[in-house]
């Protein structure tokens, strides 16, 4: 058994970079949708992504970008992983050359092992709950959705927060967990004691499973 990662998404501001890092973070997620209430631009996730150390990645999270903005990015952030969360298909997926995430709906009838298929080159599949707008709903989705065995490292996502991902780590197993409407005063805004007490619930989940 391996550690569970932790991602924390939709930052926006420098405390909260800081803080979610000494919360024990392995990766930080900002948001390139304009239509998202945590959207940042480009220059200003670059920013904010310099103040990470070594081994905590910078995730950007992309809904139906044009090639010229997936290119400015790889651009901007070499070092980043790219997060596809809108319709984009697997051909425009693979088009940025860079590693990324897919984000999977998770919709009662969802094939999801065929998603799985399609989708292939990914790093990992990051599953969120089906809701109207792309992620940061704070809903909670079936996870008995998730079949025993999905061939890619799965992402736990979709409403999770410092109650409740104990529960998830330890039902669903996932290899890592994202949060962001969790750990928020409003949105965009993150707090430093949410985050803490959220990758404490991961770790300690971590420590129950390896005592299982």
């Amino acid at each position: 058994m391996t550690r569970t990662r932790i991602k924390i998404c939709g930052l926006t501001r420098e405390a909260d970079v800081d803080d979610a890092i000494d919360a024990g973070a392995d990766a930080l997620g900002f948001v390139l949708y304009a239509k998202s209430a945590r959207h940042v631009s480009l220059a200003r996730a670059a920013e904010l992504a310099r103040r990470l150390p070594p081994f905590v990645t910078p995730v950007l999270l992309f809904v139906n970008a044009s090639p010229q903005d997936l290119r400015a990015a790889a651009g901007a952030l070499p070092q980043a992983l790219l997060q596809f969360h809108g319709d984009e298909t697997p051909a425009q997926c693979e088009a940025a050359a860079r590693p990324y995430l897919r984000a999977a709906r998770m919709a009662p009838g969802l094939d999801l092992l065929d998603f799985v298929q399609r989708y292939a080159s990914a790093q990992a599949l990051l599953l969120d709950a089906d809701v109207e707008t792309y992620g940061g709903s704070g809903k909670v989705f079936d996870w008995s959705l998730i079949p025993p065995s999905v061939p890619l490292p799965v992402v736990l996502s979709g409403g999770l927060n410092p109650a409740n991902v104990t529960d998830g780590v330890l039902r669903v197993r996932p290899w890592a967990v994202d949060v962001s409407s969790g750990v928020e005063i409003s949105k965009g805004l993150k707090s430093g004691p949410l985050m803490r007490r959220f990758c404490k619930a991961v770790r300690d989940a971590d420590e129950r499973r390896a005592a299982s």
